[in-house]
């Protein structure tokens, strides 16, 4: 073996024994939680000054519940569902999306018949096996309205409304929203023929994905990002001028809600979203200097009936927490975080630490969080420690404190320092908390 052989064998990395997470799934971590925790806060915000109420729903449905609301050949049903078989052989799902179990939920609990309409948020994790890309996660967290029993255009814009609000509460800048209208299903018909017809002799010259769903579905033609595609995307039949009346009332009726409050629209004639469900008001939301949509949503009038409800209109949006929060870090918008520890507490040796230890269930029972360092022995360490945290009040317990049942109350912005005893120290403490 030449001495070049040896040397590139030296330079192979060993193989970790160290697990990994599944491809497209990522672990969060404090730091990022920062920026989930704030979305979380606003997102909440938002919901109870709007009025919708939480949900939860579970995260396997019976996958014929996606497969008729979303439709089969969607991609998200056709393409990226996780699938479970049970030993009842039984055909789950992990969710893909959260909108047909919200209105599964609403039906079968009976809220139906009660809560007119019922308004609905959700902080939920979501599942597609998609291939991994920026942006893109095979599990990934929405923050969702949904609005259902009510064909009102009002619930439309107010949805809209809602998502934007919460972004500008992030400070996040140049939001823009693009919206369509997609018709119903008496007027639905007619645009289709007219768009088959259009495509009809372009099947040579479209990508493998629009040719099948030329035959499949349509209206998904216009959602197609394949560059070979884009000049017919731009001259094809536009569906709103082929509405019907109520649905070109009902498109009008939302655009002068949100012309009302002055939310940044544009009517993109190419954007159908890509799930069956959808009728009248389709919208996706973004800002600038970042290419995918932060969310998107719209009406799904004929959802409930599709997987066995009655005529039941809705309306609905969801947003990406992922997305949202890269957005934050990229563009370096400052999420102030208050440290809600103000106290922290150093001890000195085994008595000390017991007696610390005591001491800091005293506080919580009082409802003041004291932060501590039990795997720091070191006085020098613990105080690196009470230092990061830039708390205020640092109190200092040693055996000599131990003995005279006293503590050291120590204001880390003036330095100045007291001996205070034990028995009084939360009253004590109380009275500096600002």
């Amino acid at each position: 073996m030449n001495k070049k052989t040896k040397a590139t064998k030296k330079a192979t990395p060993k193989k970790s024994n160290v697990f990994q997470s599944p491809k497209g799934m990522h672990d969060i971590f404090p730091a990022d939680f920062v920026y989930v925790d704030k979305i979380e806060k606003e997102f909440k915000k938002i919901s109870a000054a709007y009025g919708f109420e939480r949900i939860e729903t579970p995260i396997m449905e019976n996958i014929h519940l996606f497969e008729r609301g979303a439709g089969i050949a969607s991609e998200v049903v056709s393409k990226q569902m996780f699938v479970v078989k049970t030993k009842s052989e039984d055909v789950l799902a992990l969710r893909p999306e959260m909108t047909p179990g919200v209105m599964r939920a609403y039906l079968q609990s009976g809220a139906s018949r009660s809560q007119i309409p019922g308004k609905y948020f959700y902080i939920s994790p979501i599942f597609r096996y998609e291939q991994p890309q920026a942006g893109r996660f095979r599990q990934f967290n929405q923050a969702g309205f949904e609005i259902l029993h009510s064909d009102d255009s009002a619930y439309d814009a107010q949805i809209i409304l809602a998502c934007y609000k919460m972004l500008e509460e992030l400070k996040i800048k140049g939001i823009s929203i693009k919206i369509n209208s997609i018709g119903c299903k008496n007027c639905r018909p007619n645009y289709i023929k007219k768009l088959k017809n259009f495509y009809k002799d372009k099947t040579g010259k479209i990508c493998r994905d629009c040719s099948r769903r030329l035959s499949e579905n349509p209206l998904r033609l216009l959602d197609c990002k394949e560059e070979k595609c884009q000049p017919f995307k731009d001259s094809a039949p536009q569906s709103i001028d082929y509405l019907c009346g109520s649905c070109k009332h009902h498109f009008k009726s939302v655009l002068e809600f949100l012309d009302e409050v002055s939310v940044p629209y544009i009517i993109d004639s190419s954007l159908v979203r890509g799930l069956d469900y959808y009728s009248k008001t389709v919208f996706e939301i973004f800002t600038e200097d970042f290419s995918s949509a932060l969310g998107g949503g719209g009406r799904y009038d004929y959802l409930s009936e599709t997987i066995g409800g009655p005529k039941m209109p809705a309306v609905g949006a969801a947003m990406g927490v992922e997305r949202i929060a890269t957005v934050l870090k990229e563009k370096n918008i400052n999420i102030l975080v208050k440290n809600h520890f103000k106290v922290f507490l150093i001890y000195m040796g085994d008595e000390a630490k017991k007696k610390a230890f005591k001491i800091i269930s005293d506080f919580y029972d009082a409802g003041i969080a004291v932060k501590e360092s039990f795997s720091k022995e070191s006085l020098k360490g613990q105080l690196r420690v009470a230092d990061r945290e830039k708390v205020e009040h640092v109190l200092i317990l040693g055996q000599r404190e131990v003995f005279e049942d006293t503590i050291i109350l120590r204001n880390m912005i003036t330095g100045n320092q007291e001996n205070i005893p034990i028995k009084k120290i939360v009253n004590e403490v109380k009275k500096r908390i600002r």
